[in-house]
């Protein structure tokens, strides 16, 4: 069991240094001032690309980082929601997983019935 864990150590810590560092990915969303409103265009559809690659890479690495927490202190493969054991099946495809099968499948339903944030002005139109 051991060196089961050492492996699931060692393919974690793989998977960290493997994420691009989040200083590479902050600057492919730095705004660059160009004339032609063809560049704008493609230079926004750009940055939005990165913000959404940014934040799926910081997510993993916090993830990974709290799965090699939960090696540390004796917790991993535990369910952080029902505190039943994680499949090992799972575990071996998404070594980093928090939930078991059944919760994660609840955890995506909600979210998928979360309606999307709208964004209001509080500001009363100019007239």
């Amino acid at each position: 069991m051991n060196a089961d864990m050492n492996l699931v150590r060692q393919r974690l810590e793989s998977q960290l240094r493997e994420t691009p560092s989040t200083r590479e990915l902050r600057e492919s969303i730095r705004i660059h001032q160009v004339a032609d409103p063809v560049d704008m265009t493609q230079q926004a559809a750009e940055r939005e690309m990165a913000v959404h690659r940014l934040d799926h890479e910081s997510v993993l690495a916090r993830r990974v980082r709290l799965a090699i927490e939960r090696l540390n202190d004796g917790s991993y493969g535990i369910c952080l929601h029902c505190e039943e054991e994680i499949a090992p099946k799972r575990l071996k495809a998404i070594p980093w997983a928090e939930l078991c099968i059944q919760c994660q499948e609840t955890a995506d339903r909600s979210a998928i019935r979360k309606p999307a944030p709208t964004y209001i002005s509080e500001r009363p139109e100019a007239a």
